[in-house]
């Protein structure tokens, strides 16, 4: 039987559908499986609406106009003197013993000397550490701010024989030179790599024997005032022209024990660097370190042995600096020895005392009534007034002599720096932390403050404060200092 045309139109059809049906189906899944893909990649092409502008803080944006500087205004000489009886008012109620003994003092405005403050200020008194000060402006003036002590190798009386001299650097490090440092400023390590390089140049080998030189100071090393209890707890120790961190074992550990032949020490630890650095150049160096001997009076006069190396201190004014700071005995009567020697004086006890008493005089400060004992005030026979202290404080803040001025950055900062880091934390005394300058003092019954302040009216004033008697290791003693010096800080005493 025939198909009707319809019937084979239709069927032709159905034939084309079921034939196109696999790749109607295979469009049907690229379609599905490409749907995710357009709609991972679509936002590239479509332009998203503006987002909105964060909003910054008003702290964070950039200022329209910059505040005005702030800090401490220039001195000025118009500024208000406070009135001496507003300065006593206050003064009086807080310089009071806790238990026994008695405070005197003095207060003076820097610029013209008026006295605001006087209590027994020309009361002569044993002062402690406030010594420093005058052994301070000593060593300023008689060897100048700039000045550098120098630590030198020389060739030996014998072949082979090398002199580590003393200049009077006893803050030398064992290490490397330090240039941006005061303690281990010249590094014996240093020295000894340029000891070794001058030998190589004439022509040295074998073996080295090295001396050390300490005769610079005279005078026994230690002064018969000082107490074997002082001595043996590490508070001084035996005075020598070198030392190794200030006669300390560490330079970091400033409390106990020190060497008791510091000049020994610095050879040995020299002489250990100089068997490390001439090793690679075949050169040896002998076991143990002697003194040098000089030749004697009869003997004819020899040559002036070559220099082979030397290193430099830091310079007179930071090491003076570094004194006040940490109060150090040993620096204070080294530099006491250095400012005698640079005056032509014997580089001893008495010279030293000698030279600071010679420094005081010359700078129109009267010193009869003063007994100088040492020069850093660790001996019970020293005995200076508060007067005294306050026109020495005086001299440093605005006198005429500039090479003074080196010396301010040494006086410890209250709550900051120094011996008074610690210091002017509580309620009482939070006022002077920042402005409150001044050398610390303490023994046992003995405490004392001495330097410079500016008050609420911006006018500058020295003051001293010594306590003698006193009931040792009572606190309130101290704290009638700071608060003391506090109220000169916070005075518009008018």
């Amino acid at each position: 039987m025939k198909e009707t045309s319809g019937a084979s139109a239709f069927r032709r059809t159905v034939q084309r559908g079921l034939q196109a049906w696999p790749t109607a189906l295979l469009l049907a899944v690229i379609v599905i499986l490409a749907l995710p893909a357009v709609w991972l990649v679509a936002p590239a092409f479509v332009v998203p609406p503006p987002a909105a502008t964060p909003v910054v803080p008003a702290w964070q944006q950039l200022p329209a106009t910059l505040s005005a500087r702030q800090g401490l205004a220039p001195l000025a000489e118009s500024a208000p003197v406070p009135l001496p009886a507003a300065v006593a008012a206050q003064l009086d109620a807080l310089l009071k013993p806790d238990g026994d003994g008695s405070f005197t003092g003095l207060v003076q405005d820097a610029l013209t000397g008026q006295v605001l403050f006087d209590r027994g200020g020309s009361e002569s008194r044993i002062p402690a550490s406030n010594m420093k000060l005058l052994t301070a402006v000593a060593a300023l003036r008689a060897i100048g701010p700039d000045h550098r002590f120098g630590t030198r190798v020389l060739a030996g009386p014998a072949s082979n024989q090398v002199v580590l001299t003393g200049g009077g650097d006893v803050l030398l490090g064992a290490g490397e030179s330090a240039p941006n440092q005061v303690m281990g400023h010249a590094g014996l390590a240093t020295l000894a790599t340029a000891t070794v390089d001058a030998l190589q140049a004439i022509g040295t080998t074998g073996e080295l024997k090295v001396l050390v030189d300490d005769s610079l100071f005279s005078g026994p090393a230690l002064n018969p005032v000082w107490a074997d209890g002082d001595v043996a707890a590490g508070e001084v120790a035996p005075l020598y022209p070198l030392a190794l961190n200030s006669a300390r074992f560490d330079p970091a550990v400033t409390t106990g024990l020190r060497p008791q032949d510091s000049a020994i020490t610095a050879a040995e630890a020299f002489a250990a660097q100089l068997k490390t650095a001439g090793a690679a150049a075949g050169l040896t160096v002998a076991a143990g370190v002697d003194r040098y001997t000089a030749p004697s009076g009869d003997a004819p006069p020899a040559e002036e042995p070559a220099v082979l190396a030397e290193v430099q201190s830091a310079t007179m004014g930071q090491q003076v600096d570094l004194m006040l700071q940490t109060s150090d005995n040993y620096l204070a009567e080294v530099l006491g020895r250095m400012a005698a020697s640079a005056a032509g004086e014997p580089a001893s006890n008495d010279g030293a005392t000698s030279a600071v008493r010679t420094q005081l005089v010359n700078l129109g400060i009267p010193t009869d009534t003063m007994r100088l004992a040492d020069v850093s005030g660790l001996a019970l026979a020293n005995q200076v007034s508060a007067r005294q202290f306050a026109e020495v404080v005086r001299a440093i803040t605005t006198g005429t002599d500039t090479r003074l001025l080196a010396a301010l950055d040494g006086f410890p900062v209250a709550g900051l720096t120094g011996t008074l880091d610690s210091r002017y934390g509580d309620g009482t005394t939070a006022r002077g932390a920042g402005l409150v300058r001044a050398k610390t003092g303490t023994l046992n019954s003995v405490i004392a403050l001495s330097g410079y302040v500016v008050d609420a009216d911006g006018r500058l004033l020295v003051f001293s404060f010594i306590g003698n008697g006193l009931t040792p290791g009572a606190a309130g003693n101290r704290e009638a200092l700071d608060r003391a010096a506090t109220a000169l800080a916070a005075c518009g005493c008018r």
